[in-house]
């Protein structure tokens, strides 16, 4: 069994089990005939390959214990697997599905599985490691300005025949490859394209994204034979000074022959190589995922801008804002150098992708407001959240067009968007992600005092220090206070707040929420009333994650009745001011947590009149009937009256019965309230008797029993 993602997780961990599993079964392919020939054996061999959250054990222990769900399925797969085959789960394959080429097998079923499992056969990983694959196309949205700019600098780098290092920095998903690609689309013969890619694994490959480049721009295919190699590598610097060196120092860097040089001589050859290139037609130069690149490329990147001459090259690197914690002083300094930062796109922007990416649609405006909230301006994910709903149909194919069905809330966070942000976050120092996490218990707007007061004591100094990292790497800003002295702040995106939310355990998630509705009430002492609610969610999460780690005890039981009373007293006050959905919510809230409480007798009758009176008549009737049920047996007789004659109400409204028959009931549950002293329940079964003498055609009637009561 091998683990990927522990101690360390990466965005592309999927792809990493996926390659390692495909040149595992190659290497046993190729010791087959050395195995038959030496032992008169042959091997057998399968795998299984899954993705999904597990269980670790403490990694600074060197603890290798990682067990849970995924696991399991994943030792199912390879049980399911025939000899020589490599089967991908459902959401390994959703990571890496533009990367690799799979067929999809018949669902599988599985022991310890109800449903049948979706699986795929493994058959190859693709050569290069591939950009994101979006699974729509669109014409690109809202980027005029940067794509200005470049051709800018494309025209500066021809016009003064300079090396122009132009940098792109954006969060993943921003746009930062499609605004290239539309760049480069845009150039067509008008310049030579050499490009690499910086890789997120792997140690000592400094150079990789420039071999990467002079192949792609010398037309060097990956199994060229070395003498063909060597010859275009000759071709492009035939004319230049010390030509033979500079090929011999290249062939070393391709693995083709020579030996190793120190750096600076490095530098150069490359350079002279491109200069060279650039002297035949103009040169782009591009570079992705820059941030990953290790020193020494960063250094030959800046030596390039700093030394090329009379060679007009359009250097362009693309990087996410870790760069800047390497490299504050990126491009500073230099004559020709631009750096641009991709900013979301704009809600209006946001609205035209997705209405370019599915054209024709009859989609609701609550789910087009949902997945311009969850995407938040950044077009991967409006791509991918679009995805997940046609895969999960929610979306589906309407003639020419998309409708929406279903319930579009129940929508999960596409597994691609989870790991980006997942591998970014624990990419972080541990201190910048200890406030990350404490952040996120308040929610996407938090508070500086809040998140010291949720730190270790030995942390609380670097609060400060931490938020002004985390605001130099794009993911907080400064938002508006609802306190006064207090510092707010916003994280860039809901689900960073989200992914860091998940990397916390339900216990110390349960320990942080009480630990906040604290310092609310602390800190909003003077409007306690105004904040009711948040402090009664906060309460409501800590009762909820305690139980979900074991049996509740007395501690949980407090917090149950601490956040049910403030829930019951909120939803009573948005009862009486006629705000249906919201008592709905939080009185049904309030009865779910007040289950020894004599309160909750009254309380559920109130919650399921609100519910007859949002439209929900079948669940009001089956909650009316139940709090009936539990008022006999407690021997309440007034609450019990009072639960019947809302659900006669309910029931007569719903369903043929004899009205008289109903009043008859009505009128002897009002004399149980009036004996057991209940003012308030017989005068509304006075009104009640007044409605069904009106409703059966005894008006006079109705009107001498109303009157007293008005």
């Amino acid at each position: 069994m091998a683990i990927f993602g522990v101690p360390a997780l990466h965005e592309d961990d999927a792809l990493r089990a996926c390659r390692a599993g495909v040149e595992i079964r190659d290497r046993l392919a190729s010791l087959e005939h050395e195995i038959r020939a030496a032992q008169g054996a042959t091997i057998e061999w399968r795998m299984g390959i899954n993705t999904g959250e597990v269980v670790v054990g403490d990694t600074t222990a060197r603890q290798r214990i990682v067990t849970g769900d995924a696991v399991n399925v994943a030792a199912r797969l390879e049980q399911a697997a025939a000899p020589g085959e490599i089967l991908l789960g459902a959401e390994t394959h959703a990571l890496v599905r533009g990367s690799v080429e799979a067929e999809p097998r018949a669902p599988l079923t599985l022991k310890g599985k109800a449903d049948p499992v979706a699986a795929w056969r493994l058959t190859s990983v693709l050569s290069s490691p591939a950009r994101h694959a979006r699974p729509m196309e669109a014409p690109l949205v809202g980027r005029k300005r940067p794509l200005r700019l470049l051709e800018e600098a494309f025209n500066e780098a021809i016009e003064e025949g300079v090396c122009h290092l132009f940098t792109i920095i954006g969060v993943a998903g921003v746009g930062k490859s499609r605004l290239v690609d539309e760049f480069l689309a845009a150039l067509g013969e008008r310049a030579r394209v050499a490009s690499g890619r910086c890789l997120a694994y792997g140690q000592g490959i400094t150079y990789w994204p420039v071999t990467e480049a002079l192949r792609s721009g010398a037309g060097i295919g990956e199994n060229a034979p070395a003498d063909a190699a060597l010859k275009r590598l000759r071709e492009i610097v035939e004319g230049e000074r010390d030509a033979d060196r500079v090929v011999g120092i290249l062939g070393g860097l391709l693995g083709i022959e020579g030996s190793p040089v120190a750096p600076d001589e490095t530098f150069w050859a490359i350079r002279k190589t491109f200069e060279a290139m650039a002297r035949v037609q103009p040169l782009v130069l591009v570079f992705d995922d820059v941030h990953w690149g290790e020193p020494t490329f960063l250094d030959l990147i800046e030596h390039m801008a700093d030394w090329t001459r009379e060679a007009p090259i359009l250097l362009l690197t693309m990087t996410r804002p870790e760069l800047l914690e390497k490299r504050p002083a990126w491009g500073g300094g230099k004559r020709w150098a631009t750096t641009i930062s991709l900013e979301p796109l704009s809600d209006n922007e946001s609205a035209e992708l997705v209405a370019n990416l599915l054209g024709p649609a009859n989609l609701p405006a609550e789910l087009k407001a949902q997945i311009s909230r969850a995407a938040e301006g950044n077009p991967l994910f409006v791509e991918e959240l679009l995805g997940k709903l046609i895969d999960d149909g929610f979306l589906v194919s309407a003639g020419e067009g998309w409708s929406a069905r279903g319930d579009p809330r129940e929508l999960t966070i596409p597994s691609s968007i989870q790991a980006l942000l997942a591998a970014r976050l624990d990419g972080l120092a541990g201190e910048d992600r200890d406030v990350m996490e404490r952040a996120a218990i308040e929610g996407k707007v938090f508070h500086r005092g809040a998140v010291t007061d949720l730190m270790p004591e030995p942390m609380r100094s670097q609060v400060n220090d931490r938020l002004a990292s985390l605001m130099r790497m794009e993911l907080v800003r400064p938002d508006q206070s609802a306190f006064v002295g207090e510092e707010a702040y916003r994280f860039r995106h809901l689900l960073i707040r989200d992914a860091a939310y998940q990397t916390l355990a339900k216990q110390t998630r349960s320990e942080l929420h009480e630990r906040f509705a604290a310092w609310l009430e602390r800190i909003a002492a003077d409007r306690l009333g105004e904040y009711e609610e948040i402090v009664a969610y906060h309460l409501e999460q800590a009762h909820r994650y305690r139980v979900e780690l074991g049996p509740p005890d007395v501690h949980a039981a407090e917090l149950a009745l601490r956040a049910g009373t403030m829930l019951a007293d909120a939803g009573e006050r948005a009862d009486t001011r006629g705000d249906v959905p919201a008592s709905v919510d939080l009185l049904g809230r309030a009865v779910a947590l007040l289950t020894d409480s004599p309160r909750r007798r009254r309380l559920v009758v109130r919650f399921a009149d609100r519910l007859y009176e949002a439209g929900e008549a079948s669940r009001a009737e089956q909650v009316l009937a139940d709090a009936v049920d539990a008022a006999e047996r407690a021997g309440d007789e007034g609450t019990a009256a009072l639960a019947r004659m809302s659900l006669l109400f309910v029931q007569a409204s719903t369903r043929s019965f004899e009205l008289t028959d109903v009043l008859h009931e009505v009128e002897g549950l009002g004399e149980v309230l009036a004996r057991v002293g209940d003012v308030d329940g017989a005068r509304l079964a006075e009104a009640s008797s007044a409605f069904f003498l009106f409703a059966i055609g005894r008006a006079e009637d109705a009107v001498a029993r109303a009157s007293p009561l008005v």
